[in-house]
């Protein structure tokens, strides 16, 4: 009887347990042009997948955005249990409000726990009820082993993924929302009045990555998913588990330096997922025709811009360190003046010459915002220099009536750290 007892109590405990997690020793490098597994340690083996959990609230923020339910500017009210989370966090305190651009900065830069239980509880009305939707949308994405049940990736045994699953959910960001992925390039943002720095340190050292995500607890260990564009390669890469943020980094250099090179660079633009072993699918898409472009600030670009800059350009070198994504989303679907739309003055001032109209154009509206009265009544102009893979075009503000007006606003521009160089208006 008691063996009986004994059988029946173990059964009831493995069926009402939590699913168990291992931490370590997983890994996934996968070519996102063709959904080809590259290398991989225990893919499918579950983890608990600490902040990494966050690149599913961002998913549903640029989602909610893309549908009109929030804006950048939202607020958001920080609940009593927003702001009892555990670092790290941004520090509202309790009744008090962010915006929705600052709660996605301070998940991608800071990792911030507040910003991320008050965005699910303003997108959902409660944090479980947010989970939901967040393992609801996994599964429609292709993530069959991945159950979320808070939206910061706080410790819960019940929170798990595996390495295949996260290297879904990149592809879907980069795919599904390529303008809004390109913050994950941020390596800082202004909060209040103080900087916010990251701490996603291989994204700054290894060339060519753009994102996207770290993560760390006691039961997940150093967690990391990355991604890296060389050429028309794309690659993602998971490691899970790690012992310190040292070695995780270490390993998936490592990976991606043996692998990056058998990526295949003639996929096409699309980007594909692998949901098993032996089955690549194309992730459900908001923007097919949208290949991820690669941030300014993407280590990659420097060295060629920068050299183009001097030699196709009589002013300043590009200030490539300055992250202008938000400024690009904001922005979309404005037409800011141009060639055709210069106005007369007898000064100008440029600020920067960029790979792109839209980056260059893009430039100038962040440069506006910021430079206060002495812009307001000069006007953004760009101009191509340069012909094929050597074009770049310059970053100007034109129409300034005279030298001490354009004097005014590069001083103004300089004390943001800004380059700026005057210029005589010459038709």
């Amino acid at each position: 009887m008691r063996m009986l007892l004994a059988a029946v109590l173990t059964v009831t405990l493995a069926v009402s347990a939590p699913l168990a997690a291992l931490a370590g020793n997983a890994s996934l490098i996968l070519d996102a042009r063709t959904g080809k597994v590259l290398a991989a340690e225990n893919a499918d083996t579950l983890n608990h997948p600490a902040s990494l959990t966050k690149m599913m609230t961002l998913y549903l923020t640029f989602e909610a955005l893309k549908r009109g339910k929030i804006a950048w500017d939202t607020p958001i009210r920080i609940s009593k249990y927003a702001a009892a989370r555990p670092p790290t966090k941004l520090g509202v305190k309790a009744g008090g409000t962010i915006t929705v651009r600052e709660a996605v900065y301070g998940m991608i830069v800071k990792s911030a726990n507040d910003a991320a239980s008050a965005m699910g509880e303003k997108l959902a009305g409660s944090e479980s009820g947010f989970a939901r939707m967040m393992t609801a949308r996994a599964r429609q994405l292709g993530m069959s082993r991945t159950v979320f049940v808070n939206a910061s990736g706080l410790p819960d045994g019940r929170q798990v993924t595996t390495a295949r699953d996260m290297s879904t959910l990149a592809v879907a960001l980069m795919k599904n929302y390529p303008n809004e992925y390109r913050l994950f390039s941020t390596a800082s943002f202004n909060f209040r009045g103080r900087t916010v720095r990251g701490h996603n340190n291989l994204m700054y050292r290894y060339q060519g990555m753009d994102g996207i995500k770290t993560g760390y607890t006691n039961a997940s260990g150093f967690n990391l998913v990355s991604a890296v564009k060389d050429g028309n390669r794309r690659v993602v890469g998971v490691v899970l588990g790690g012992r310190t943020a040292r070695s995780r980094d270490a390993k998936m250099a490592g990976l991606l330096d043996r692998y990056l090179g058998r990526a295949s660079s003639s996929g096409g633009a699309k980007l594909v997922a692998s949901v098993g072993a032996r089955e690549p699918v194309e992730v459900a898409s908001a923007a097919d025709a949208s290949d991820v472009p690669v941030p300014l600030n993407a280590p990659r670009q420097v060295d060629d811009l920068a050299a183009k800059s001097l030699a196709y350009a009589d002013d300043a070198v590009v200030p490539l360190d300055r992250p202008v994504a938000m400024d690009e989303i904001l922005n979309a679907g404005k037409t800011p003046k141009t060639s055709a739309g210069k106005t007369d003055g007898d000064w100008q001032i440029q600020i920067s010459a960029a790979p792109s109209a839209d980056a260059a154009r893009a430039l100038l509206a962040q440069a506006k915002s910021e430079g206060g009265a002495p812009l307001v009544s000069a006007s953004p102009y760009t101009e191509a220099v340069g012909q094929g893979a050597n074009k770049i075009y310059r970053a100007r503000f034109v129409g300034f009536a005279s030298k001490d007006a354009a004097v005014s606003a590069c001083d103004a521009l300089k004390q943001r750290s800004y380059d700026c160089m005057l210029l005589p208006d010459r038709g």
